[in-house]
This record gives C-alpha cells, sequence and structure tokens, in this order.
C-alpha cells in the first residue's frame, strides 16, 4: 500500500503533466489481463500519449485546479485515465480498438479541448480522420490545382513543338518563307 506521501506525489505530478494536456479519456480497467494493459499502455505511448491507473483520491487531488476538475472530481470504483497532449482522434482510435477486444475495458467519459465529451462523443471521436490524415487531404486539395496549372502550362509549348513538326513534315512552310507557286499572285487594289 502507498504512503500518504507517495500518493501526493504521484497526485502532483499527475496535476502537472494534466495541465498541460488537450485530451483525458476516463475508462475502467478492472479484469484487463496484465498482457492486455501492457499492450494498451504500449499503444496510447506510440500515439504520443500516457495511459495510468489512478486512485480516485489521488485523480480527484491532481484535477483540482486544472480544467479536467469536472471529469476527476467524485470517481467511483476503480479508474484509469489516457491523456495526450497532441491528436486526440489518434488516442479516441486506440482505446476504442482496445474497448472492442477487451470488454472489460469500458469508457466512463473524456475531456477534449476544454469541454467533458460522453461515451458516445469519444466514439464519434474515434471515427474522424487523424491529424495525418487531415493534413494530407489538405494538402492535396492546394496542391491540385497547382498541378493542374502546371500541366496547362507545360501543354502549351509541348502543343507549339507538335503542331510545327506535323507542319514540317506536311511541307507546310515553303523555302525560305516565300509563297507556293500554285498560289495566285495577289491583285492589286486601284486606287
Amino acid at each position: 500500500m502507498k504512503k500518504k506521501s507517495e500518493k501526493v506525489t504521484q497526485a502532483e505530478e499527475l496535476k502537472k503533466q494534466l495541465a498541460t494536456v488537450s485530451t483525458v479519456i476516463l475508462s475502467t480497467f478492472q479484469g484487463i489481463t496484465v498482457e492486455q494493459d501492457t499492450k494498451l499502455r504500449r499503444s496510447v505511448e506510440a500515439a504520443g500519449g500516457k495511459y495510468q491507473v489512478v486512485k480516485n483520491t489521488v485523480a480527484e487531488r491532481a484535477g483540482a485546479g486544472t480544467p479536467t476538475e469536472g471529469l476527476l472530481k467524485g470517481l467511483k470504483g476503480t479508474n484509469s485515465i489516457a491523456y495526450t497532449k497532441t491528436d486526440p482522434v489518434a488516442l479516441a482510435k486506440i482505446l476504442t480498438k482496445v474497448a472492442k477486444d477487451v470488454p472489460a475495458f469500458q469508457f466512463r467519459a473524456g475531456w477534449v479541448e476544454g469541454r467533458v465529451i460522453s461515451i458516445q462523443e469519444i466514439k464519434q471521436l474515434a471515427d474522424l480522420p487523424s491529424k495525418d490524415e487531415l493534413i494530407s487531404k489538405i494538402m492535396f486539395l492546394l496542391n491540385a490545382p497547382a498541378q493542374r496549372v502546371a500541366t496547362v502550362l507545360a501543354a502549351v509549348p509541348r502543343n507549339l513543338a507538335v503542331v510545327t513538326s506535323e507542319a514540317a513534315k506536311a511541307n507546310k512552310f515553303g523555302a525560305g518563307g516565300a509563297a507556293p507557286e500554285s498560289a495566285p499572285a495577289p491583285e492589286a487594289v486601284p486606287s
């Protein structure tokens, strides 16, 4: 059992981290095997987040005075939290996948960018494209018009070269720019 001073230290460290996060997802972990827990921690860390099991009193103390205070106040039962400073969608995707694979892992609530969200909203968040996917789509949309302009601009000299080449093959250009012999001479205009 942890001593009171260890709990206070743990709460202070967690409070520092919670003060700078953009997303916190509260869940229950009871019934998860050690192997599943280890896999979950690694997945969350790979996405730039952290996951930990917390005592309710430690969570409440850590949340006091932070934007997550409302989420962590008055907790009951066994709880764990996952949090990140970076991409809330990536964290929600990982936790939603775990919740599907491990029925014992269940969401309680979440906090994203200053507001508490429901279990349903966590699932909706997981369905969104990740930050990297959104950036990729935006870059494609921004790049597409530039590619079209470059294609059109490159086509003008290419088309001119093709037309000139075909005209030369068909002997459309006379020697030295003189008019062909079969063409009638221009008539003089009376004044």
